[in-house]
């Protein structure tokens, strides 16, 4: 099993990459700023998809900080739900699910 300071040390750095991401996307979508019609309808295509992204980067933050929560609780690897470990071939891909492979099915 794979020690929870491994795990904590994962997630710590799963959320410095995404707290950085998500700084370049607000970066890239504040230069935007062009005068020819053009290539602000392009930039609004690309900035539909950088949005899109954020989003997905927020949740996925959010995720995170509640499982780095349950691990300053100790209760990390213990479903939400029903209280049943999680696997950890589970906790090897999704190492930030609140629930069992049971629970989340």
């Amino acid at each position: 099993m794979t020690p929870i300071s491994t795990r904590k040390a994962q997630l710590e750095a799963r959320l410095a990459d995404l707290k950085g991401r998500l700084q370049g996307i607000e970066t890239e979508l504040d230069s935007h700023q062009s005068a020819d019609w053009e290539e602000l309808a392009t930039e609004r295509e690309g900035d539909e998809v950088l949005e899109g992204m954020g989003v997905s980067g927020q949740l996925e933050i959010r995720m995170i900080e509640a499982a780095l929560q349950r691990i300053a609780d100790d209760e990390y690897g213990a479903c939400v739900k029903c209280g049943a470990d999680i696997g950890e071939e589970r906790l090897n891909v999704l190492p930030y699910t609140p629930f069992c492979r049971n629970c989340a099915a």
